[in-house]
């Protein structure tokens, strides 16, 4: 089995190629993986290691034919490209993010590809319900005002198209809350938070009452059980959407506890929206206001298709996941052999352009 990996030195790509080294070690078969990077990782080093590395950026004029000629042999394509920032340049982002999905699926047609797996998103979401559970049938055309949820819903148009249009091949895509790993403390510290506000004492906040709105309930899990669950997908060769986390689903309650407080205080989402929007507009910030749209409104979703048919079952919970990436966050943790998941400096600023 022969298996690209588009946007394979992340985070969630990072945890994947963990997966794939160690299903070559369960299965009897023989198992290739090709990594696509915008800048390609040491593969010196594990787990970047015995893997055939293409640089390769999935927004750029030749993407399609590039991307058709790594494909070429390969059993399965696994798209995990996606950018966060910069969010101030919307252009670019789309252009990376849509066009390099568009890019991906055309290139997996002409090279003959039989199964594509795609990361989606619970951002994908039309807004939903917070005290009940969403299955994969509720509308993915994402929230209007957030141009991560909108252009994940852009994304689940374009694999609903290329599904009608090419039966002959198994199209999946996963729908996971939000991806954590001490590794990734780094990353992801400089993605939504941003170089100008000190991260190292976020694991030892103890504060008296944490301040949360009621509305923000969500969901996460741990990288290795957001590959876990990839390999699943591409082991059984299934097709379709599922739903991805970990429990308990995070209510306000639940994530003051993890900053020491006893109690947590109700804030209004238009006051937070607004300290967002100015902090943000003033670079002060990496998160746009959107992200705090999508934690109002984007559902929670309901994993049962997940664990039925795949037999996923994740091993580590919610909480464990988020009190994970905050001690990497405050240790400034990443994987030094990966240009995306390289460790900064607290104080260095982010760079202009990330990306899987």
């Amino acid at each position: 089995m022969r298996i690209a990996v588009v946007g394979a030195s992340g985070n969630v790509g990072t945890a994947l190629l963990r997966r794939l080294h160690a299903a070559q070690s369960e299965r009897a078969d023989d198992l290739e993986i090709v990594g696509i990077a915008r800048r390609v990782p040491d593969a010196a080093r594990a787990p970047y290691d015995g893997v055939t590395w293409v640089a390769l950026d999935v927004a750029s004029g030749d993407a399609r034919q590039r991307l058709a000629e790594a494909f070429k042999g390969c059993d399965a394509v696994v798209h995990l490209a996606w950018v966060l920032q910069p969010n101030h340049d919307e252009e670019t982002m789309r252009r990376v993010n849509v066009d390099g999905t568009a890019n991906v699926l055309a290139a997996a047609v002409n090279a003959g590809v039989g199964h594509v797996v795609c990361a989606s998103s619970v951002g994908a979401y039309s807004p939903g319900p917070k005290d009940s559970r969403v299955s994969e049938d509720w509308p993915a055309r994402g929230i209007a005002s957030s141009h991560y949820s909108r252009f994940k819903g852009q994304q689940e148009e374009l694999l609903d198209r290329f599904a009608d249009d090419h039966p002959e091949i198994k199209v999946a895509r996963l729908r996971p809350g939000l991806i954590f790993q001490a590794q990734a403390g780094s990353q992801i510290g400089r993605y939504f938070v941003g170089p100008w506000i000190p991260k190292f004492f976020v694991n030892r906040l103890r504060l008296p009452l944490f301040p949360f709105p009621e509305e923000f309930v969500f969901q996460a899990l741990h990288a290795d059980d957001m590959a876990d669950a990839y390999w699943r997908v591409l082991d059984q060769g299934a097709r379709g959407a599922f739903n991805v986390a970990a429990e308990p689903v995070l209510t306000p309650g639940l994530v003051a506890a993890l900053f020491g407080a006893r109690r947590w205080l109700p804030v209004p989402v238009p006051l937070v929206r607004l300290l967002v929007g100015a902090a943000w507009s003033a670079r002060l910030l990496a998160s746009d206001p959107g992200w705090v749209d999508m934690a109002r409104a984007a559902p929670v979703m309901d994993t049962t298709r997940a664990r039925t048919e795949l037999g996923w079952n994740p091993r580590v919970d919610s909480v464990s996941a988020i009190r994970e990436v905050l001690h990497g966050m405050a240790a400034a943790g990443g994987v030094p052999e990966s240009p995306a998941m390289r460790p900064r400096s607290r104080c260095t600023r982010a760079e202009p352009r990330t990306g899987a």
